[in-house]
């Protein structure tokens, strides 16, 4: 019921389009059956005139004084005027008058009452009324109807677009026919099917560079561990650390975007697991648990997922970070700046880090959060909070508790 809606414009506009030509057709049929009238009361006018002037009745010699005003006015002698108009009774009329006699003072005079053609042609202008109403009755509906259909493949455009703007690239309009929306349609699909082409391009790339950086890499870090001990050495091995931690970081999007992660679920409680993931990547962080909560879930995936988060929170953010755990709800939070808006705006994007510098982070560990949660079929959500510093919350998906693996822990 949108009245901005493109079926109400199109109805609307077929309303008009259908107001406006019956009201020209009624005009029109209105001025032809009015003239048809006074053409037919001319013709017995002047007949009855031609009958009174051939009997020389005296009856119908008037006096001109007597005649309308705007008929005497007109008379001229030896000339007929035929003259419609009203009588000093309101009541409509046909003259037909000729000059009778030589002083002018008197003419023949012959009178056709008008009175039912006027009511007749009234009667007709309320039928054409009630008709037009009528006609546009059935056609507002039939309009709506008719603009239903395009309004339904476009609709079905917009749901495909904001699928593939969602990231289901294999989504499509699967459109036919030749007309505008069908090309909109084709172009959607078009697009679709190049952005697709190019992310699976994208994503083969990332998973063979992996690859082909994981042999050389496990041979380096075979190397750097055989130099001698020194500050060198130290900044070599810190070097190594960081390149394989980034190559590890590309297999697991590569494996993330090729679909291939499934979760293993068992009972976890989180806020055991959220200090354990703290602790394991070296952050001090304070876990805040309302009571002792347990979700079923993929322990490894989750930490991984906390452990990117609590990462994330300490390079860019500020102390003190807080993990709040609640029923199948974890909030990660520091006291930092908060998100950057073009993060908040279009989500996290691989190599693109808040950090004015390079050398914290490579952007990947808010993408792999996010691919992670969603193969645990988890929501996580980022934003600022209203006194400073960013929020992200990890909301797991509820459970049957029956039923489930004995409680576990990451090792």
């Amino acid at each position: 019921m949108n009245p901005a809606s493109l079926r109400w414009k199109i109805a609307a506009l077929v309303t008009l389009a259908a107001t406006v030509v019956a009201a020209v057709v009624g005009l029109l049929v209105h001025r032809a059956t009015w003239q048809r009238a006074l053409d037919l009361g001319r013709a017995r006018a002047e007949v009855a005139l031609d009958r009174s002037l051939a009997a020389g009745t005296a009856e119908d010699v008037v006096p001109v004084a007597e005649l309308p005003g705007a008929l005497a006015d007109r008379l001229r002698p030896g000339r007929r005027v035929v003259w419609y108009g009203l009588d000093h009774r309101d009541e409509p009329w046909m003259w037909a008058v000729q000059p009778y006699g030589g002083d002018g003072r008197e003419a023949m005079s012959a009178q056709i009452a008008m009175g039912s053609e006027v009511l007749g042609l009234q009667a007709l202008d309320r039928d054409m009324a009630k008709a037009g109403l009528l006609a546009l009755a059935g056609v507002v509906p039939l309009s709506m109807l008719a603009a239903e259909l395009p309004n339904r493949r476009l609709r079905r455009v917009a749901r495909t677009a904001r699928r593939i703007a969602g990231g289901d690239l294999a989504a499509r309009t699967n459109a036919r026919g030749r007309d505008e929306i069908a090309h909109i349609s084709a172009a959607v699909d078009s697009m679709a099917a190049s952005l697709q082409h190019r992310l699976l391009a994208e994503q083969r790339f990332t998973a063979d560079v992996a690859h082909d950086l994981r042999t050389p890499l496990m041979g380096l870090v075979a190397v750097v561990e055989l130099l001698d001990e020194g500050e060198v050495t130290d900044l070599v091995r810190d070097r190594v650390r960081v390149l394989r931690t980034l190559v590890e970081d590309l297999l697991e999007v590569s494996r993330l975007d090729a679909g291939a992660e499934v979760a293993e679920r068992v009972r976890v409680p989180l806020a055991g697991l959220a200090a354990e993931s703290a602790s394991r990547v070296g952050v001090e962080a304070r876990v805040l648990a309302d009571g002792d909560p347990v979700a079923e879930t993929d322990p490894r995936r989750l930490d991984r997922i906390l452990a990117n988060l609590v990462l994330n929170a300490h390079r860019h953010g500020a102390a003190p970070v807080e993990i709040a755990v609640g029923d199948h709800v974890i909030e990660v939070r520091d006291r930092g700046p908060g998100f950057p808006p073009e993060l908040l705006a279009d989500g996290p994007r691989r190599f693109r880090t808040g950090a004015a510098e390079r050398g914290r982070g490579h952007g990947l560990g808010l993408t792999i959060a996010l691919g992670q949660a969603r193969v645990i079929g988890a929501e996580l959500t980022l934003a600022n909070a209203p006194d400073g510093g960013a929020v992200a919350v990890l909301r797991l998906p509820a459970g049957d508790p029956g039923g489930l693996m004995p409680e576990l822990m990451p090792g």
